[in-house]
């Protein structure tokens, strides 16, 4: 037992789903929100963390709304400062080496000057909390699937023009039960043009037919969630093959209703299956667990062994876009957390 025993705070990781207004701190809510008079839903407040499902479109909604809501939240520039500054050292706490975090600039654009005004505050506020925590943080722009195609395009042509410069990375999420996949296809390609990382969301509410549809339409590079690939051992082995990196975020899988509970995620069963997999938080602020809790939650549920963690945890290096200074640091310091 006491190799089950490490310290998972002081093991490093590399944070690849991550969700921009999700990150947020409770606390921070509750604050912008007493600032400027907004009133917060019971399930923000006196009844965080909410008691979520998105086994229907009706409990979907509700999550959606809530998400919305803490969105709106977000008035300044200094609000934005401070969302990025506190997930970077929540991420630090949580033994974060590297982030890529997630955002929708199109849902910003209207108080903060546009899509491009929005994303550039993004950067800044990037560059401003890596100096000052020291992690390394990435951007990765995502289209909205409930929205046209369309805009789809729009924002992959502004990822593209961010390429190198701070965003590395195209996704595409909110309820993939919403359109057709097929439909995205010509955004990603243009993402993919510009050398960015393709991870769209799929896998979680619906089932193997939608990984396979992102991996044949949209050419994913990493799954956000992709949980539900167990389900057909063919596609398993596809992925596994081509290494195709999943995005397991456990507590938010039980949360929204996908498995009734910690021990019912498949995650032994993807490993076992070769699926390299990168643990993540998605919205702590509607899940009220980070990044370590990922951890900490498969290690109890599951039994795992610090050697299991620890790859685990050198998955998420492999899967990212770190540079290759900053991967090759963390290997040998997850080495010497496993020797310790």
């Amino acid at each position: 037992m006491g190799e089950l025993r490490r310290n998972l705070a002081t093991l490093p990781k590399a944070h690849l789903h991550l969700h921009f207004t999700g990150s947020m701190r409770h606390q921070t809510l509750v604050e912008l929100a007493a600032r400027d008079g907004i009133s917060l839903p019971d399930a923000l407040v006196s009844e965080w963390p909410p008691q979520l499902s998105a086994a229907d479109e009706k409990g979907w909604f509700r999550f959606q709304r809530l998400y919305d809501v803490a969105r709106s939240v977000l008035r300044t520039p200094d609000d934005v400062r401070r969302l990025v500054l506190e997930a970077a050292e929540d991420d630090v706490r949580d033994g974060g080496r590297w982030l890529e975090i997630q955002v929708d600039p199109s849902g910003y654009a209207a108080l903060f000057g546009g899509v491009t005004a929005f994303t550039d505050l993004v950067l800044d506020c990037v560059r401003d909390a890596s100096e000052r925590t020291g992690l390394q943080i990435a951007v990765i722009i995502a289209a909205n699937r409930t929205r046209h195609p369309l805009d789809a395009r729009a924002l992959a042509r502004l990822a593209s023009q961010y390429a190198g410069r701070g965003v590395v990375g195209f996704g595409l999420s909110n309820d993939e039960r919403r359109g057709n996949t097929a439909d995205f296809g010509r955004a990603f390609e243009i993402a993919r043009r510009a050398d960015l990382l393709l991870a769209p969301h799929g896998g979680e509410l619906r089932g193997p037919e939608n990984i396979r549809a992102c991996l044949d339409h949209l050419h994913a590079d990493r799954l956000g969630h992709g949980v539900r690939v167990g389900e057909d051992p063919a596609l398993l082995e596809r992925i596994a093959t081509q290494g195709i990196a999943l995005e397991i975020c456990p507590v938010s899988n039980v949360a929204l209703g996908v498995y009734s509970d910690l021990t019912s995620v498949p995650l032994p069963q993807l490993l076992e299956g070769g699926a390299t997999i990168a643990l993540g938080a998605d919205d702590p602020l509607l899940f009220g667990s980070r990044l370590e809790g990922q951890y900490a939650t498969m290690r109890a549920a599951h039994d795992l062994s610090d050697g299991q963690l620890a790859e685990l945890a050198r998955m998420s290096f492999r899967a990212s876009r770190a540079p290759s200074d900053v991967v090759a640091t963390a290997m040998a310091d997850i080495d010497a957390w496993l020797a310790s």
